[in-house]
C-alpha cells in the first residue's frame, strides 16, 4: 500500500533525538495509529511501551532488539517487529522513510 485514504493527521511533528527521529502521527478510520516517519544517519536506542511493528520504505538499518546479541539487517520493502515494554537500537546509515504499526 503506497498511500493511507481516509486519515486524521496531527500536525505537530514527533521530534526525538535532536531531530534525528521525525515522524506525524495518523490515526486510521479504524481507530488505529501509526506513525510515518524519517530516521537520519544515526544510532539510537528506542523504548516501547506498546508491541510495534515497522515497516522500511525506503533505505535501510540494522537493528538490536532488547536481550538479544546479534544484529539484524533490514531494507526497503521489509519489516520487523519489537515487544511491548522493551527497547531496541537501530543503526542508520542512510535516510531512512518507516511506518511504524502500533499494538
Amino acid at each position: 500500500m503506497s498511500q493511507y485514504d481516509n486519515v486524521s493527521v496531527t500536525k505537530k511533528a514527533n521530534v526525538y533525538f535532536d531531530g534525528r527521529c521525525i515522524s506525524h502521527t495518523i490515526m486510521l478510520p479504524d481507530g488505529s495509529r501509526k506513525t510515518l516517519g524519517v530516521l537520519l544517519p544515526s544510532h539510537l536506542t528506542f523504548n516501547t511501551a506498546s508491541a510495534e511493528t515497522m515497516d522500511i520504505i525506503s533505505g535501510r538499518c540494522e537493528i538490536l532488539l532488547d536481550g538479544q546479541t546479534e544484529w539484524q539487517s533490514f531494507a526497503a520493502g521489509e519489516s520487523f517487529e519489537v515487544p511491548g515494554n522493551s527497547s531496541f537500537q537501530i543503526r542508520v546509515d542512510e535516510i531512512t522513510d518507516y511506518v511504524c504499526h502500533f499494538a
